[in-house]
This record gives structure tokens, sequence and C-alpha cells, in this order.
């Protein structure tokens, strides 16, 4: 089985399409964006307080990279993250790299659906996280998160169910 990589922006389903592809294929799945949630949680802070705190804490990201790359050199994986594919290109690891992407609108209700809230406070916390995310990406490692011509598939998620996303994925790699 190939590897395969899922990046997307936040609530743009990236996570539904990987549980799915798993589930489909029988490809472990990893979820690089909860060892982040799981570090802003044991630092004590908000999704948002700890992507601040990584702007100035270079070391936490690229602990978190260093781990992805491990995982997408083993093989066999679905990695899904923001920077999954940008680490495989970068590391000239051969994988699938899938990019999802939707409206800004529709990604905040579907974060509100998930974890509540209003939308327009979480349209605002997209934003922030994001242009957090572009900064650090940037000064890091010089990726420019919205080229997009790095991926074999970039897919708008706003027209299409998830379950179609996978099925496009894997008429991909002839599954």
């Amino acid at each position: 089985m190939p590897t395969i990589t899922i990046s997307g922006t936040p609530g743009s389903g990236k996570s539904t399409v990987a549980e799915l592809l798993k589930e489909k294929t029988g490809i472990d799945y990893v979820y690089s964006g909860m060892i982040f949630r799981d570090l802003a949680k044991k630092y004590k802070m908000s999704l948002e307080e700890f992507g601040k705190y990584c702007e100035e804490n270079s070391n936490i990201d690229k602990e978190l990279d260093e781990k992805q790359v491990e995982i997408l050199r083993k093989g066999n994986v679905i990695l899904e993250g923001r920077l999954a594919g940008w680490l495989a290109y970068l590391n000239k690891i051969d994988a699938l790299k899938v990019m999802i992407d939707t409206d800004i609108n529709i990604r905040a209700e579907r974060i509100v659906k998930r974890e509540q809230g209003d939308t327009e406070e979480r349209k605002k916390e997209i934003i922030k996280r994001e242009k957090s995310e572009n900064k650090r990406y940037k000064k890091y490692y010089n990726i420019d998160l919205k080229d997009t011509s790095i991926y074999d598939l970039v897919v708008d998620s706003s027209k299409k169910s998830p379950e179609e996303i996978v099925e496009i994925i894997l008429k991909k790699i002839n599954v």
C-alpha cells in the first residue's frame, strides 16, 4: 500500500477523509494535529496561544515535524497534517500528496458543528491560526502554504462528500 499525506485547511474535512480512507484501505492513520493539541494542553494553552508560543519557540514545531518525517519514512501510512505533504516533498519521500480545501465560511460552520461556538468567532480563530501557521512555516522552512503545486491531488470539499473524495483518492492510487 502507498504512503498518503492528507493536508488541508482547518475545517476542510481532511480528518474525516483520512479516517474513511483508513477504513477502506486498512492503512495505518496518524493525525499530526492531535500531537500539537496534546502539547497545547500539556503547556496549558489554547491552540491560538500555543501557536503564538510556537512562533517564538521553533523547537516545538521542528520536533513535531521530525516525528512526521520519521512516520513518512517508515511508509505504508496515511499521515494527516497541515505540513504532511510538504514534509514528504521536502524530504523526497514517495507519497501521494493530497490537499483538501474549501471556503472559509463552510470551514467555520463545520468547526461549529464539531466543537460548538459561534461561526463568526470560529472564522476569526481560523484566520488567526492560519496567519500564525503561515508565519511559522515561512520562517522555518520557507514554505508558502498557499502554494499547492507540490500536491498530486487538490480537492475542493465544498461540493464533494468525504466519501466522494475518498473515491477520487482510491482511483488515484489504483485501489
